[in-house]
């Protein structure tokens, strides 16, 4: 996770983002740390990326890398504003002992655009993440790569969309208006008994939620999947965080899982 200590909304590079409204920088850092907070409270362990002044989306951790097996597949940003981003991430892998490292050669925007379960990598293409860079995910982690096709812009990431609610008997729940027909084809045959967000949930960006197995933080405004998710023995664990979700983020934007 990164602090939001320089958090700020003064360009537009996906509809949720309106540079005419102001953020309430100390609202947003009370925000993230009951996030960061909560997540201990649950006994995992939050490692901490430096926050830099000139990258105020950095507070949106998931996009900066790919952790599959312990090996990192880095980022490639698809807006300049946000390109530096990429190094800074992999300087902290390197330096916290990480040696099977992948520098991209086509635009991922990390766990934005890959979700990960215990048979697929789950790839989003439509707005950001080239097709291309579906390929050199699977050959970098020998795992097969499923491609979605996002077709609704306030859906620009995979991880708007979808969130994989336990990587060890692929449960995932997800929102079908954000996917193209074919795609929406391809989740029902491989997902046949996922969880299906109504579109108040998904327009809350309900599907950005994490998920430990058992513990689901999401957005306390997507009230709509607090019961289904109690029917499947879930615990929605609900984390306002209004202020992030001015860029276009909330839990699992703002958090990268470190897979060993």
């Amino acid at each position: 996770m990164c602090p939001p200590t320089h958090f700020e909304v003064t360009y537009s590079i996906n509809p949720w983002m309106d540079p005419g409204k102001p953020v309430d920088l100390s609202l947003a850092l009370a925000q993230w740390e009951t996030l960061r907070d909560r997540y201990r409270a649950l006994g995992h362990t939050v490692e901490l990326l430096e926050p830099r002044a000139d990258l105020p989306d950095m507070v949106y951790a998931a996009n900066g890398a790919t952790v599959v097996d312990g090996r990192v597949l880095g980022a490639r940003f698809a807006h300049r504003e946000r390109e530096a981003e990429a190094a800074a991430h992999l300087e902290w892998f390197r330096a916290n002992g990480f040696t099977e490292i992948h520098e991209p050669a086509h635009i991922n925007e990390g766990e934005g655009d890959f979700a990960v379960t215990s048979t697929y990598i789950l790839a989003g293409r439509g707005f950001r993440s080239s097709p291309l860079s579906h390929d050199e995910a699977q050959e970098f982690f020998g795992r097969p790569v499923i491609g979605l096709e996002l077709v609704d812009p306030r859906y620009y990431h995979l991880d708007t969309a979808l969130s994989v609610l336990d990587d060890e008997t692929d449960e995932i729940m997800y929102y079908p208006g954000a996917f193209s027909p074919g795609s929406r084809a391809v989740l029902a045959r491989l997902f046949p008994d996922a969880l299906i967000a109504r579109e108040a949930d998904a327009a809350a960006l309900g599907l950005n939620a994490v998920s430990d197995g058992r513990h689901v933080l999401l957005p306390q405004g997507a009230v709509g999947l607090f019961g289904p998710l109690r029917a499947r023995d879930f615990e929605p664990v609900g984390v306002d965080l209004s202020e992030l979700l001015k860029g276009g983020g909330s839990v699992k934007c703002c958090t990268q899982e470190l897979r060993p």
